[in-house]
C-alpha cells in the first residue's frame, strides 16, 4: 500500500488496487469536522473500498458520528464497500446509543490491512475507554 499525503494532519490515507485505509487521530469533533468531509468525500469518490480506522481517535462528540454516518451512506449510495475499525469500548457504545450500528458496522479489524506500522500509539483523551464497560453487540 502507497502513503497518500492529504492535507490534514488528523487524517493518514494509503491506498492500493482500489482499497483504501484512512486512519482518523486525535479528536473527532465540530472543528475536525469541518475540515474532515470534504476529504472523506473525495476518499469515497476515489475508492473501490474504503476503511475508516477509528482506533486511534481520544474523543468523539455528535459531529464527529455524523461525519462517519455521512461516509458509510455516501459510500453506499455509491457502491463503495465501507468498513469501520473500532475497538474502543466508549465509542462502540455511542455507536451503539445512537443506532448507527447498522449503518457503521463497526469491526475490531481492518480487512484488508492497516495503517499500524505508520500511526502513533493512541493518544492520551479526556475519556478512558476503560470507564465505559464491554459494549454488547
Amino acid at each position: 500500500m502507497q502513503l497518500i499525503p492529504r492535507h490534514d494532519p488528523h487524517l493518514l490515507v494509503r491506498s492500493s488496487d482500489g482499497h483504501t485505509v484512512a486512519a482518523l487521530l486525535g479528536e473527532l469533533d465540530l472543528v475536525q469536522v469541518r475540515r474532515l468531509r470534504p476529504e472523506l468525500d473525495a476518499l469515497v469518490r476515489e475508492s473501490d473500498a474504503l476503511t475508516v480506522d477509528v482506533r486511534r481517535l481520544a474523543f468523539c462528540d455528535a459531529t464527529g458520528l455524523g461525519l462517519l454516518a455521512h461516509g458509510a451512506g455516501r459510500a453506499r449510495e455509491s457502491g463503495v464497500r465501507w468498513w469501520l475499525v473500532c475497538d474502543q469500548p466508549w465509542l462502540l457504545r455511542l455507536i451503539r446509543l445512537t443506532a448507527l450500528d447498522e449503518l457503521l458496522r463497526p469491526r475490531p479489524f481492518a480487512p484488508y490491512g492497516s495503517l499500524d506500522p505508520v500511526l502513533p500509539s493512541r493518544p492520551p483523551g479526556p475519556l478512558d475507554p476503560g470507564r465505559c464497560g464491554e459494549v454488547v453487540p
